[in-house]
């Protein structure tokens, strides 16, 4: 069981889902935003958008229908947290 577990937590942080990393917003474009849900996946509710740039602290990282969904909060707005997808954060 620890290396399963091991082997889990180094995947996490090889693949940047440490827990309370810093990250950015990445490749959201120009004339669009990446949307904070309530959960992970699209499914649920937009909070609201964020342009790229937007600075976020990593919390943890779940897969749901093949896809990494990350909960996030606002670096600055630590109150104002959700889930993104991970293919849109990059390393602070």
């Amino acid at each position: 069981m620890r290396t399963h577990f091991a082997a889990l937590l180094a995947l996490m942080i090889a693949g940047g889902c440490a827990v309370g990393t810093g990250a950015v917003v990445k490749g959201a474009g120009p004339d669009d935003l990446l949307k904070l849900r309530e959960g992970p996946g699209l499914e649920h509710r937009i909070i609201i958008g964020l342009p790229d740039g937007t600075r976020l602290t990593r919390q943890n990282c779940v897969t749901n229908n093949g896809k990494l969904w990350c909960r996030v909060s606002l670096t600055d707005r630590p109150g104002v947290s959700g889930y993104v997808s991970a293919e849109y954060l990059a390393p602070r």
